[in-house]
């Protein structure tokens, strides 16, 4: 399945690089190729079988992209991901989480 996901990213990558072209018109300038694809994958087809779907619908899912839309879920992708406490160590999360406890 992975294999064929490849594919198809293959055969649209013209699509998706005008995509990319257009966000950056817009000034979103790290979104890449890749970032659109995951969207497409992960948000736009999250329950259909991609490798049934025709080519056209395909194509037009991609250029149909909004950058709000795309943003939207960038950004609750990455709360989601994010580790806020990978900064700290183990004691500190202790202490931020159990302010009232005394160190012994």
């Amino acid at each position: 399945m992975e294999n064929n996901y490849e594919d198809i990213f293959a055969h649209v990558l013209p699509a998706i690089e005008s995509k990319r072209n257009e966000f950056v018109v817009y000034q979103y300038d790290t979104v890449t190729e890749k970032d659109i694809w995951k969207y497409c994958v992960t948000k736009k087809w999250r329950k259909k079988d991609v490798a049934s779907l025709p080519l056209y619908q395909i194509i037009n899912d991609i250029l149909t992209i909004s950058p709000a839309e795309f943003m939207t879920f960038e950004q609750i992708d990455n709360q989601r991901t994010s580790n806020w406490f990978s900064d700290i160590n183990h004691e500190e999360l202790r202490m931020l989480l159990n302010p009232g406890l005394e160190e012994k």
